[in-house]
């Protein structure tokens, strides 16, 4: 959805409704997980995705049926038999769509969230996917206010809550409630779609790897900061515009820098007088990810000057080092490559091993937070 926004708040600014479907619910080996969405703008123009084209078409002439009626529509798409003109998913996963029409008059919160959402700040958008009441009514969420409503005032502020609660670590999903917010009964179904800020990758060392490596992590959808004390290698001509560069020690620049536990952060200076006193402070703060470059003998000689600074077994065991996967990588675009698989792979909880080697789901279910 965040990628699409930018297209549906002109559509919203223009006046013109749209048809917006988002997977709300997913089983199995689903292709898109919850929060995936594809729109239906005027003139039929398509941004978006809901399957990566399995269902695309059956979801376009939905869209266009829901514009035309202004009534939300849920709709679910399973396996598709050996039917070659099927509609469904040959994954042989299953995903459940709500497909609502979207104007000023029905969703009158929906250009803030938008202006919100690009200006890098936390929101939560809380649809009724079932249940009595109206499917479609939307509530926004901020950390200091809502609008909108799902109907009653009750359920409103049992929404309003657990969204709040959930915003920080940008957990999309469906919850359950009574009409009016009772948390023990389940007829009300609510779709919380969480907008967090971007998380952060923080990258250290200005040599031609990171440079690769802040492209690869600002395509994902990082926000990309580089850090380098030499004033004559960090310079934001050698970077992509989107990433900050900051001339600072690694080190004292990460003491000042808040972190999460979504925050990557990749330790390419390669030079014990700086990475030793970055990892140190690194390994002791929340992170997604710690990798640092460098041989077999460098990781050794590291380990030990990081031992001597008095980091544990269970400090060190978050380093990881020789960073990257082993893709036989050489170039800085191909390594770039390898240490964002890593990073995509200790996301989701993916073994690295080809797929010809392995059986079961290929999307298997996110591990828990």
């Amino acid at each position: 959805m965040r990628e699409i926004l930018p297209a549906l708040g002109e559509w919203y600014a223009a006046g013109s409704p749209f048809g917006l479907a988002t997977v709300v619910a997913v089983s199995r080996s689903a292709p898109r997980g919850p929060g995936a969405a594809m729109a239906v703008g005027p003139g039929d123009e398509v941004v978006g995705s809901v399957s990566g084209g399995c269902v695309e078409g059956a979801v376009f002439e939905l869209a266009q049926e829901v514009v035309a009626s202004g009534e939300a529509r849920s709709a679910t798409f399973g396996y598709s038999d050996d039917d070659a003109f099927a509609v469904g998913l040959s994954c042989g996963g299953e995903i459940t769509l709500l497909v609502r029409r979207v104007t000023e008059a029905e969703d009158p919160s929906f250009g803030q969230v938008v202006q919100t959402v690009g200006a890098g700040r936390p929101v939560t958008v809380a649809t009724v996917v079932d249940g009595p009441g109206r499917r479609g009514a939307t509530l926004a969420v901020w950390p200091d206010r809502t609008r909108g409503t799902l109907g009653t005032e009750g359920l409103d502020a049992a929404v309003a809550a657990d969204a709040r609660g959930e915003l920080a670590q940008g957990v999309t999903g469906a919850r359950h409630y009574g009409p009016h917010g009772e948390r023990r009964e389940d007829s009300v179904t609510v779709f919380l779609h969480s907008f967090a800020p971007p998380p952060r990758m923080l990258v250290f060392g200005a040599i031609d790897y990171a440079a690769a490596v802040a492209r690869i992590g600002d395509f994902l959808g990082y926000r990309v900061t580089v850090c380098d004390a030499r004033p004559v290698f960090a310079t934001p001509k050698r970077f992509p515009a989107t990433v900050e560069v900051v001339v600072d020690w690694p080190h004292r620049y990460l003491r000042g820098t808040a972190t999460d536990e979504r925050t990557v952060v990749c330790v390419l200076t390669h030079d014990p007088k700086f990475d030793v006193p970055l990892l140190e402070e690194a390994l002791r703060r929340p992170a997604a990810y710690v990798g640092a470059m460098g041989s077999r003998r460098t990781h050794e000689d590291r380990t030990r000057r990081l031992r001597e600074a008095g980091l544990g077994p269970a400090e060190l065991s978050r380093l990881r080092s020789p960073v990257g996967l082993d893709l036989g990588a050489r170039t800085p675009e191909e390594v770039a490559v390898s240490v964002a698989a890593e990073i995509v792979a200790l996301r989701w909880g993916g073994s690295g091993v080809p797929l010809t080697a392995t059986t079961g789901l290929i999307h298997p279910p996110a591990p828990p937070r």
